[in-house]
Parts: structure tokens; sequence; C-alpha cells
């Protein structure tokens, strides 16, 4: 019964959109400082980077574009907006850590880590289906016909010098993106929904508008995008599958813009596509998903968080000193009896009778018992000496 009483029950298995209750201290009130840290050190961030390279663009003397930032060229200026969306990696990291109190590898799956294994077996399935998709893109016709003048080769210097750099920034701009919708919002709505599909609806929504409206194709392809990528996170247990898609889908896209000349100037995004290249597309993050849930099926990865660890708790909660014992002294020896001395001699009882006096005071000496001892003589007794009270 003692035993019962002391030892707490293990937490049961939680599903990765679940995770926000890993630790046992989710709060309702707990996402938002979380959204305060993302958005509010985001906007800092990214707001102290303008200024920085603004004014080191002014004082190289490169000149101004039309929405008032320094023109540094194609490739810089699309690694520096690269590199401003990769921010949201730690501060989402930091959010999972610092306000929610549970670890950050739980934002990347439900063993705590980011497996690689997976993530690996996850890029091979997702080379053919973005290949098929970059075969699309580059034999389908655009969606507006008055643009449709011919693309100038960039050469291949240029185009390795471009690889090169988008093969650095787009992982963790990719990664980045996963992190903060299907990673901490996913969960940070699955903190208080139990089905998995009320917390991908959000997440998925955001994520298509964080794009912005270009065209209801492309408005509609991000969606199914999002939802895809979280359904293959909860139902893989992490963020890996959806991590490959993402790198290997934006590596294809930005790779293809840096082939030609002035490709990476353009402002459109995955909203601006066409109803064509939104077809293919949509139907290729499908394919990508059936052979992903076919793979988890044969080597099926870890879907749950494993409950933490029960250690036994004692049986009476005792202050640090309470195990010191004292020293145990030896009892002291036993102190001999005292010594029985023989009891007072008892006198006779009777009225006590004063001992004779001499003169002055002093015992007179003793007489000889043959009886020739001068008699002793007293003084006369002093008159007063004669009065005694009355009786």
């Amino acid at each position: 019964m003692l035993s019962d009483m002391t030892t707490p029950a293990p937490s049961p298995s939680l599903p990765y959109h679940r995770l926000a209750r890993l630790t046992g201290r989710h709060r309702w009130w707990r996402p938002l400082p979380g959204l305060l840290l993302v958005l509010g050190g985001w906007i800092l961030g990214v707001g102290l980077v303008d200024t920085v390279t603004y004014a080191v663009g002014k004082a190289s003397g490169r000149p101004e574009l039309p929405d008032g930032s320094v023109d540094f060229g194609p490739l810089p200026t699309t690694a520096l907006e690269l590199s401003y969306i990769a921010f949201l990696l730690p501060l989402v990291l930091l959010a999972v850590r610092w306000t929610e109190r549970r670890p950050a590898g739980s934002v990347s799956s439900v063993a705590g880590r980011l497996r690689w294994g997976w993530l690996a077996r996850c890029l091979a399935v997702a080379v053919p289906a973005v290949s098929l998709l970059a075969l699309a893109s580059v034999s389908l016709p655009g969606g507006d016909p008055e643009s449709s003048a011919p693309a100038e080769w960039v050469g291949l210097p240029a185009f390795l010098v471009s690889l090169a750099v988008l093969a650095v920034f787009v992982p963790f701009q990719a990664a980045a993106e996963e992190y903060a919708f299907r990673g901490w919002l996913l969960q940070a709505v699955g903190g208080f929904l139990r089905s998995p599909w009320c917390a991908m609806l959000p997440q998925a929504a955001l994520f298509a508008a964080a794009h912005g409206w270009g065209t209801p194709w492309g408005f509609a392809d991000l969606l199914v995008f999002g939802l895809v990528a979280g359904w293959l996170t909860v139902r893989t247990g992490g963020l890996e599958a959806a991590v490959a898609l993402h790198v290997l889908n934006n590596l294809m896209g930005f790779g293809v813009a840096a082939a030609v000349v002035d490709g990476l100037s353009s402002d459109e995004t995955a909203a601006d596509l066409p109803w064509q290249l939104a077809l293919v597309d949509t139907a290729m993050i499908l394919l990508y998903a059936a052979a992903v849930l076919w793979l988890a099926r044969r080597n099926p990865p870890q879907r749950l968080a494993a409950p933490a660890p029960v250690t036994p708790a004692p049986a009476f909660a005792a202050h640090p000193f309470a195990a010191y014992a004292p020293p145990q002294y030896p009892a002291p020896a036993a102190y001999p009896a005292p010594p029985q001395y023989p009891a007072p001699v008892a006198y006779p009882a009777g009225p006590y009778t004063p001992p004779p006096t001499g003169t002055y005071g002093t015992a007179p000496a003793p007489s000889p018992d043959d009886g020739s001892a001068a008699p002793v003589e007293h003084p006369p007794a002093h008159p007063r000496d004669a009065w005694r009270p009355p009786r």
C-alpha cells in the first residue's frame, strides 16, 4: 500500500501534436509568451539586420530598389531574404524551451531529436517526385501569355555559384518554416485539442496566407501542402518528412529561377502559381505522401513519445539531515554500592541534666576515688540569681 502511494503513475504516450503536454507543465497561457517571443524577436532581429545592411549598402554606393531597400544583386538579395526566414528557427526552439518548459528537441520529433536516418529515407523518396515537378515546370507554359518571352541562360559558372549559395540558405529557410508552422504552431493548438485534424487546419491556413494572395490556384496548392505536411508530421511522429519535401521543393524552385537571367529578381512566390503548375504540384505532393506512408509501413518510425522513466519516491519526505544517526556510545558502567555503616547507638531517653560546672564555667577536676580530694568552693550566688519567674 505504501509503494502505491509513493510511486507516481507513468505518463501516457503522446502523439506528436500533443507534445506540448509532455512535461505536465502545459498551461493555457504558455503559447501567448511563446508567440510574443517568436514574432517579436523575429521583427526586432529582421529590423536590426535590415538596418545594418541598408547602412552598408548606402556606404558602398549601392542603388535603391523601388521598395526603399538597397540592391545588392539578385543572388545576395535572395540569400538575405532567405536568412530573414531562417531566423525563425532558433526563435521557435527558444520559445519551446523557455516559455513552454519542455525540451527543444520535442518540436523535432517524438524521439526528442531530429531522426537523421528517417530524414535521409524521406529525402530519397522526395527526389523523384520533385524531379517530375521540375520537368513539368520547365515544359508547361506559364499563366501569363504576354510574359512568355524566351528565357536567357545565365551560364554554367553563374548557375553553379547560385546553386552553392542556395544549397546553404534554402535548407535553413525551409526547415524554419516547418518548425514554425508544422512544429510549434501545430503543437500549440494540439495542446488544447485532441483531434489531429483540428490542430492541422489552423497551421495550414496560416502557412498559405503567409505566402501572400496570388492566384486562387496557388493559394489552394499551398493549403494542400500545409495539410499534407501536417498529416505526415503527425503520422510519422516528426518533422522529417515535411522538411525533406519542403527543402527539395524550394531548391527546385530557386534552382529553376537561378538558371535564367534575372530569375532570382522576381518577387513571385508559390502563391502565384498558374493552374497548370498548381495541379502538377498538388499531384506531386500527394504522390510523395503516398510513398512516405508506404515506407512508414515497411519501416515504422517512432510515432508516440515514450513516457519518462518513473523514479520511486521515498516513503516520507524527510529533511536531508534526517538520515543522520548519532553515534551509539556504550552504556555507563554501574557504580559500586555505598558502604553500609552500623546503625548509631540509641541513647536512653530521659530529662536532660546539665553537667556541673566549676569556677568560671569550667568543669571541676575529677576527684580521686579515695575521697581525699578537697572540696570545691563556689562563689556566693548573686541575689539576682535567686529570683525565679513565677510558674
